[in-house]
């Protein structure tokens, strides 16, 4: 038994690693997707609107499972119009990271670009004033602000991603929710495994949401706290 335990506690290390990657994607597509929707480029606000309408509209693993299966044979379908005769397969990890990272990056826009639109626009007309260019008006005054306006937001999905990453056992990629159904079949003691496995999940996101709180202590200073 403890071999069992000492391998999901080895996948569990996996399990971070997914979502700390799919996490990666999600805040770089959502910074692109609210900066889309806030553009005002009727095309870019069009695309960003149809990213998050229909990502949000279909269910994780459905959307996985496109990407593990669908992904491979488009883009293996391209490889051969090109003649080269190359190949490529998509392994459970990359496809578990642009997945999630993609599903969740839909989520991200619409909590970015919230956090934005809660900072009042007068204080960015007043930084075009003093001479400030976008990208140093973004980077002194939206970026700081839009951190606290965000976290909230940004605190559920992280969460919520965290608990996503399971679905990626279906998909052979071994992290701890596959290592534990392989412990429960070969020792047909379900319970403890899966309990174990449930213990670790919620040790990660009470450590994130320890994290967070202290980000949220720090970014508002000064001002009246928004609770995680």
């Amino acid at each position: 038994m403890a071999d069992y335990y000492g391998s999901i506690l080895r996948g569990a290390g996996l399990t971070v690693g997914v979502s700390l990657a799919a996490l990666a994607v999600s805040v770089l597509l959502g910074l692109l997707g609210a900066a889309a929707k806030l553009s005002g480029q009727r095309l870019l606000v069009a695309l960003a609107t149809v990213y998050t309408t229909v990502i949000r509209g279909v269910p994780e693993l459905v959307l996985m499972l496109l990407v593990f299966y669908g992904g491979a044979i488009g883009i293996n379908t391209l490889l051969d119009m090109t003649g080269t005769g190359a190949t490529l397969d998509i392994e459970p990890f990359s496809a578990g990271v642009l997945t999630l990272g993609f599903i969740y990056g839909a989520y991200m826009t619409e909590t970015f670009r919230g956090a934005i639109l809660a900072i009042p626009r007068g204080q960015l007309e007043a930084a075009a004033a003093f001479g400030m260019t976008p990208l140093q008006a973004f980077v002194r005054i939206t970026a700081p602000q839009m951190v606290r306006y965000a976290l909230p937001g940004f605190t559920n999905n992280w969460l919520v991603l965290i608990k996503a990453t399971a679905l990626i056992s279906l998909i052979g990629l071994q992290e701890m929710t596959y290592l534990a159904k392989q412990a429960s079949a070969a020792t047909r003691s379900p319970f403890a495994f899966f309990l174990f496995t449930a213990a670790l999940f919620l040790l990660y996101t009470g450590v994130s949401l320890a994290l967070l709180r202290r980000v949220n202590k720090r970014y508002s200073l000064g001002t009246q706290r928004i609770e995680l």
